[in-house]
């Protein structure tokens, strides 16, 4: 594949990726070894199966929406613990934490015409009605449980008509699963065709940032957590993996009561780190050491599902818009923090502005058109209150740069409202 094409492939399968964990990481090829991850990654026929349904959603335009699936699980596919290194290193418990949740759930809608993508980043505590388990009507949970309900139904379901509990048993349980998740978003979203999925684990996040380590992220102020492990200092500085794990899973300060987080700061994260991830990709032609891409593709491919009619490379051809930072985030917005009738932490949400929102996300009207002798409005002048943090380095992490840009005061985001804008590194909560 020519240069330019090998580029787009690295930006995708980096956004799918990291999207799909804390929304994610990267997957990148040199030479042929696109074409073994196209071939060695996992597939299932979930979505085909649900596509062939009466209730299926029709495909009405050619842009492309992919859904990605970022769980929480600890295993691998077959549902066999990691190696005790890697839970020392994703500071996130063991085989015996998590689930099967989808903790990251983001829709990339690409539009055909190669016009700006978008990045929807739906929040796992939205309470929702869940549709698709087995055996099951419809009933109200967080959007990320509606892949473990699924999960554990057919597996339930298969053991006690006489499967043996293994791993064609399990496998068939996790494409319950996928499905549950798929058709409860669609129906959320607003009868939003899914074309392709892609789903990561912790696992293949990890061992995606250690590839493409150390990635340059920004934080506008200082801040601690225990439980995610986060330790970061303000302003631009150099990550690890261990380090990038933290960033996108961070939720709570620990250091300071007065610092407030939420899983929708959280969201921001993931979305600035996905920006990040491909803004360092194409300033720097970053994957030169070919015996280490091949040996962490490798390992990657298998903590990776997609949909059996996604060709990795074909899409990476076509989806211009994802280079250049030709892409915008949005988190789709809640009316509040509430609590379940089983006594659950939820996010509440209003269906109907969620539906007319991602209409307006993925139709959106055209630009007015401006007079042409209007001259350029002049630059604003800088705000102190706006200017970028001071660069420094995160506690163990490589020393930046000193020819390194600032990052510009439009790009800093104090919370997780608006949208964020690729092209640059955004500097977040």
């Amino acid at each position: 594949m020519r240069p330019k094409s090998r580029r787009k492939f690295v930006v995708l399968v980096s956004v799918a990726a990291c999207l799909a964990l804390a929304a994610t990481a990267v997957v990148a090829y040199v030479g042929g070894t696109a074409v073994a991850v196209n071939n060695n990654v996992h597939r299932s026929d979930a979505l085909k199966d649900l596509k062939t349904l009466p209730q299926a959603v029709p495909k009405l335009s050619q842009d492309t929406n992919i859904l990605v699936m970022g769980l929480d699980t600890r295993v691998d596919e077959q549902g066999k613990p990691l190696p005790p290194e890697m839970y020392d290193a994703l500071h996130a418990g063991d085989e015996n934490t998590g689930g099967y949740n989808s903790n990251v759930l983001m829709l990339i809608h690409i539009p055909a015409d190669g016009s700006k993508a978008t990045g929807i980043s739906i929040p796992r505590d939205d309470y929702v009605q869940v549709d698709g388990i087995p055996g099951s009507g419809p009933f109200k949970a967080k959007i990320k449980e509606a892949y473990g309900y699924g999960f554990a139904a057919a597996k339930t379901a298969l053991i006690n008509a006489g499967k043996p509990d293994d791993d064609t048993t399990y496998q068939a349980a996790r494409d319950a699963g996928r499905k549950a998740e798929i058709a409860t978003v669609t129906a959320f979203l607003g009868s939003v065709h899914i074309d392709h999925f892609l789903e990561v684990t912790m696992a293949a996040f990890y061992q995606t940032a250690q590839a493409i380590a150390p990635i340059t992220v920004c934080i506008n102020k200082a801040t601690q957590d225990t439980f995610s492990g986060a330790d970061f200092k303000a302003g631009m500085q150099q990550i690890d993996a261990k380090q990038a794990m933290a960033f996108v899973r961070q939720r709570r300060d620990t250091s300071d009561p007065n610092y407030l987080f939420s899983d929708l700061d959280r969201e921001r994260r993931q979305q600035a780190f996905i920006t990040s991830v491909s803004h360092q990709l194409k300033q720097a032609g970053t994957f030169t050491d070919v015996g280490k891409m091949q040996a962490v593709l490798d390992a990657v491919s298998k903590n990776i599902v997609v949909d059996s009619e996604l060709n990795l490379i074909e899409l990476a051809q076509q989806a211009t818009s994802l280079t250049g930072g030709n892409i915008a985030f949005t988190t789709l917005p809640i009316t509040g923090f509430g609590t379940s009738p089983e006594g659950a932490s939820i996010n509440t949400v209003d269906i109907n502005q969620i539906q007319a929102t991602v209409k307006e996300l993925l139709t959106p009207a055209p630009p007015a058109p401006q007079p042409a002798s209007a001259a350029p409005a002049p630059a604003a002048p800088s705000s102190p209150s706006t200017t970028a943090p001071q660069a420094v380095a995160a506690p163990g992490a490589a020393t930046l740069s000193a020819a390194a840009p600032p990052t510009p005061a439009s790009n800093i985001y104090a919370d997780s409202t608006g949208a964020l804008q690729g092209g640059a590194i955004p500097c977040v909560k």
